[in-house]
């Protein structure tokens, strides 16, 4: 029987990748974009393999319109899995980032994540008049979810508590059956650093975080060029909604162990002296 999955931001990216790793694997996937001419790209490169959906996941109306959609074409069936790859970062100090920006990231990487779970928890097994067994909801974090950076507070904020969403909505499935995993990527190979490399920072030019920023956004954008290609994250969604014993988190990343591991075990204090001795983050002497 094939498989189906739910897939948001499936554009370009990581979305994208995973729709290209379970198409090639036999699944029928229902990618969720924002405009016509993204889901008209996906069916000429994927055919019959998906059924795209319209839909943007700060919209309840279209979510729940998506979810009716996609209700009709499993006819009767369970949903196997739902992938909340959704996301974005527009970053700055936190000193001065307008509230409306961290509220716009905050509605669509989380509240956004939650509106569509919500939306396709029935199709995964909660309404049990559907055949089939309970599907998986696979939620793409980040290490900024566990690990917390400067100048990007909107997306780590927001990825800590799409890792805590990921927790507690797993420990409340298990009534249905329905298992939910976080998948944290490290750094990706997508459009996203062309878009961070032409972002504006010129509004905190005239604040005392610039120098530090632009050592920042330097770093990470070189560092972001090096990463993963991002058909490595498809390949860990398809392990995560198939594996018979799934992790309930995985970190995919290079060089794992000094970029996730050690960080992670080290002492909030001394991390922070090295963060902040390696952007000049210091008051004056």
């Amino acid at each position: 029987m094939t498989m189906n999955a739910v897939i948001t931001g499936a554009s370009t990216g990581i979305g994208r990748a995973a729709v290209k790793v379970l198409a090639a694997n036999g699944w029928r996937v229902f990618p969720a974009v924002r405009k016509a001419a993204d889901a008209d790209s996906l069916r000429t490169e994927f055919g019959d393999k998906v059924h795209p959906l319209i839909m943007d996941v700060t919209d309840p109306a279209a979510v729940a319109a998506a979810a009716k959609e996609t209700r009709e074409a499993l006819a009767g069936h369970t949903l196997n899995g739902l992938v909340n790859n959704a996301g974005m970062a527009l970053g700055g100090p936190l000193a001065h980032q307008p509230v409306d920006e961290i509220r716009r990231v905050f509605e669509v990487n989380v509240i956004g994540a939650v509106t569509v779970s919500q939306a396709f928890i029935p199709l995964l097994g909660a309404d049990r008049s559907l055949s089939g067994a309970p599907g998986r909801i696979v939620n793409i974090t980040s290490v900024a979810g566990v690990l917390a950076t400067p100048f990007l507070g909107d997306y780590t904020m927001s990825k800590h508590a799409l890792e805590a969403f990921t927790d507690s909505l797993r420990r409340e499935l298990m009534l249905y059956g329905i298992d939910v995993i976080a998948i944290g990527p490290g750094a990706v190979l997508t459009p996203i650093w062309d878009k961070a490399e032409g972002g504006d920072q010129s509004r905190y030019a005239n604040t005392d975080f610039a120098p530090a920023l632009s050592k920042f956004l330097a770093r990470f954008i070189a560092g972001g060029r090096k990463g993963l290609p991002a058909e490595d994250i498809g390949e860990a969604i398809r392990i995560a909604l198939t594996a018979p014993k799934p992790k309930a988190r995985y970190a995919i990343l290079r060089n794992r162990f000094s970029n996730f591991t050690i960080p992670s075990l080290l002492p909030k204090r001394l991390l922070d002296r090295l963060i902040g001795g390696s952007l000049g983050l210091k008051p004056p002497a």
